[in-house]
């Protein structure tokens, strides 16, 4: 071996900045557990997710990622099956199904309550997992292994929560039962188990890489069925994944050809496309668009259609729509709907624009203004102060302060109190002479 080769293995080294495998086993062994605290952690986490997919924020997703405590048990299940610890194992298996029946009944009960049904983007994006998903679980446990093992914990930990987001496939599992979605349920459960599984497995070959200490001593027949077990898991969990993506990237193939012919035969031809429609998973894939003016006939729309094939469009048939009423109908109720929400910001605009001029005096005018009517006034300054009612209607009262050269008479008074009154357009005032 060189000596480049060894400085090379020396500086990727994992042996080196390793805390006490002890002290390690004692934490993991710690975090494993779910009772009291722990318990009510997760179903707050779970609620706080349920509702960023709920409401699409990915923002409350991720904070809802940064405190739960699920990574714990998975990670114990990685030590204890790297150490042959048998009982770890069992215990971390035991607290994983706790906590993801916890979670589970914790969002079905939030989704079946929640007036909100609709499948927002984040929560549809959970129920297909694909490959990419095996790489973010695998790569995020290697990451979230190597720094529980380290002297020196740093900050992976919070990331590797975010990216291998065991908190939101559950929570979409749940949305599933509450609505009876069992595609949904099935498909979120598929993710959960794709992420725990193969955090699991990072970390048992880093244990393994580690050399910790083995619990229980295993036959070279036992040890080998652990590994097959494994690998066998791996194949079992793969293989659907593999699918997925796969599906996935053809789908993503179709529409990007999809878009390449609107653009040539329509776009490029100055007809604006008003309407468009992929139906992927149809038999036969149907596109289906509609112009603004322009008419086909049949012949038209059949060479069209014949089109397809040369931009490797297969199985796929192009449906214009040229119905003008219904078409019509749609686009004005599309309109109508956009503009009753434009109107009803429109009215809310206006209630505050009417509710700040309560508020807003030009002071410095009414101050130049008063100078003049009353040469004795230095200064005057307006404020506002707000009173409530029986009725529960605020009411706002201009509090006006001024100075003077000398005392004003009274009949001084009246008069500044009347101009003041139909100046700010107020029936009510308070006027005080500041000393």
């Amino acid at each position: 071996m060189t000596d480049l080769t060894q400085k090379i293995l020396n500086f990727i080294d994992l042996h080196k900045g390793e805390e006490n495998k002890k002290s390690v086993i004692e934490n993991i062994t710690g975090s494993v557990s779910f009772r009291g605290s722990n318990i009510w952690i997760l179903a707050c986490a779970i609620i706080i997710a349920s509702v960023g997919l709920n409401v699409n924020s990915t923002a409350v997703i991720i904070g809802a990622m940064l405190i739960s405590p699920l990574m714990g048990p998975i990670v114990g299940a990685g030590f204890g099956l790297g150490m042959y610890d048998f009982e770890l194992l069992k215990k971390s298996i035991k607290n994983l199904t706790i906590a993801t029946l916890v979670s589970l009944v914790t969002s079905t009960l939030y989704f079946y309550a929640s007036p909100f049904k609709e499948a927002q983007s984040e929560l549809l994006a959970r129920t297909s997992p694909n490959i990419y998903d095996i790489l973010i679980a695998f790569f995020g446990g290697l990451v979230g292994v190597i720094a529980v093992t380290r002297v020196e914990k740093g900050n992976p930990i919070p990331g590797v929560a975010i990216a291998t987001a065991l908190m939101p496939p559950l929570c979409t599992a749940g949305y599933g039962l509450a609505l009876g979605n069992y595609m949904y349920f099935l498909g979120a459960m598929y993710l959960y188990t794709i992420n725990c599984v193969f955090i699991c497995i990072a970390t048992f070959l880093i244990v393994k890489y580690l050399k910790y200490p083995i619990a229980k001593q295993l036959d070279q027949k036992h040890q080998k069925r652990v590994q097959y077990g494994i690998s066998i898991l791996i194949l079992f969990l793969i293989t659907p994944s593999v699918y997925f993506a796969y599906q996935l990237y053809n789908q993503k193939s179709y529409n990007s050809k999809v878009e390449v012919f609107l653009e040539d035969e329509f776009q490029n031809k100055d007809y604006p496309i008003i309407y468009k429609k992929i139906r992927y998973n149809a038999d036969p894939k149907k596109i289906e668009i509609a112009f603004l003016t322009k008419k086909f006939n049949d012949n038209e729309i059949a060479n069209l259609n014949k089109k397809l094939i040369n931009y490797d469009l297969p199985n796929t048939k192009l449906i214009i729509r040229q119905d003008t009423v219904n078409l019509r109908k749609d686009i004005m109720n599309q309109i109508n709907n956009n503009q009753s929400v434009v109107d009803q910001k429109d009215i809310l605009i206006n209630n505050l624009r009417n509710q700040l001029s309560q508020y807003n005096f030009s002071a410095n005018q009414i101050n130049n203004e008063a100078k003049i009517l009353f040469p004795e006034i230095t200064s005057l300054k307006i404020g506002n102060y707000t009173i409530e009612n029986e009725t529960s209607k605020s009411k706002v009262i201009p509090v006006i302060l001024f100075q003077s050269k000398k005392s004003l008479g009274k009949p001084t008074q009246i008069k500044m109190n009347l101009w003041l009154k139909q100046r700010l357009a107020k029936d009510s005032i308070e006027v005080y002479q500041q000393n």
